[in-house]
């Protein structure tokens, strides 16, 4: 047994637990290190209700915010690595028609770095999918509103006018970007794990995004609507930890733009922190709401990613998701660090 798989088998002793309790559905817990060793274990339900189907190795995963991170925050900054924009570039310089009839309006001068570290004040979410209307007139919509700017939240709107950015500069719409294997866009059905029995669209969702704002604007936004397996995620983690997806520069960048808990696109270790309390003090990471989670230690050269379905059938159930989430990271830091 090698050592991926004792850290492997004692990490998933707390989900375990979880899926024998029934406080989520199921879930997949990988781990690599940046040499690419890697071991997958997981367990329990792919869907439950209508219709019981089990999860294996394979399972799709909607990864909600993950999107941000993986697709929407490397998109950016690979744009910046060709110079295509600044970091500290004003939005309006490459959306001009960002609130076009007042050009003192601050959200035109919200910067890209700003966006991505969460520091423009825009709300954390908004109804999007409430408004009506196709996701060109959504976006449309989207840039002109008038937004009121408060306190600085972690806000799903930076992000949707981030991938908007991207669209433009890129010339495509996001769903035409490339992606590795074991990342997808439009799964199919069958092998993806079920999220959330949805009020508004009045069915268990499975291979369609779970977020309402990303389901209206086409199924893909800067905030939500990648899929992937763990693999993918796993190889997403490793090719990282390689610097393989950015440059050194920009590596670097992400952790020292860190502003509060904030880094550019990820967060950053901080007290009761999803990725726990022992990991190495520059370790980046996500959440996604519908129970996905990645996080990478570049320093000691090992990443994980525990995937779920924690919102199946209902998000309005405490699922434990949090301390799960911290029990996982802590034991594959503390396991790791004895190696």
């Amino acid at each position: 047994m090698n050592l991926t798989e004792k850290i492997a088998d004692r990490a998933f002793a707390p989900v375990r637990a979880a899926l024998e309790e029934a406080r989520i559905p199921g879930a997949v817990l990988g781990i690599v290190t940046a040499e690419g060793e890697r071991t997958v274990r997981f367990g329990g339900r792919a869907q439950t209700v209508p219709e019981d189907r089990k999860l294996d190795e394979g399972t799709i995963f909607d990864l909600a915010s993950l999107t941000k991170v993986i697709l929407t925050t490397t998109e950016v900054l690979r744009l910046a690595e060709e110079g295509l924009i600044d970091l500290d570039d004003p939005l309006h310089r490459h959306i001009p028609d960002l609130h076009q009839y007042d050009a003192s309006a601050p959200i035109r001068l919200f910067t890209i770095r700003q966006c991505l570290t969460h520091q423009t004040g825009l709300v954390a979410v908004e109804p999007i999918y409430s408004w009506g209307g196709d996701s060109e007139r959504l976006k449309a919509l989207i840039l002109q509103r008038d937004w009121p700017i408060g306190e600085k939240v972690y806000s799903d709107i930076n992000f949707i006018l981030l991938g908007i950015l991207v669209e433009r500069l890129r010339g495509r719409p996001l769903t035409e970007t490339p992606l590795p294997d074991g990342l997808i866009f439009r799964p199919d059905p069958e092998r993806t794990a079920a999220t959330e029995n949805c009020m508004w669209r009045g069915q268990v969702m499975r291979g369609e995004v779970h977020d309402e704002n990303a389901f209206s604007l086409g199924g893909l936004a800067g905030h939500a609507g990648l899929f992937g397996t763990v693999e993918g995620v796993l190889n997403f983690a490793e090719s990282f930890m390689k610097g393989e997806v950015l440059s050194p520069a920009t590596l670097a960048e992400i952790v020292a733009s860190t502003v509060g808990t904030r880094a550019l696109g990820w967060e950053r270790r901080y007290p009761g922190w999803s990725g726990g309390s022992l990991c190495h003090p520059d370790t980046i990471g996500h959440t996604g709401f519908t129970g996905t989670g990645l996080w990478i230690d570049r320093e000691r050269g090992v990443a994980w990613s525990l995937l779920t379905n924690r919102v199946h059938p209902s998000r309005h159930v405490e699922t434990g998701i949090m301390p799960l989430r911290r029990a996982v990271g802590n034991i594959v830091a503390a396991e790791w660090s004895r190696r």
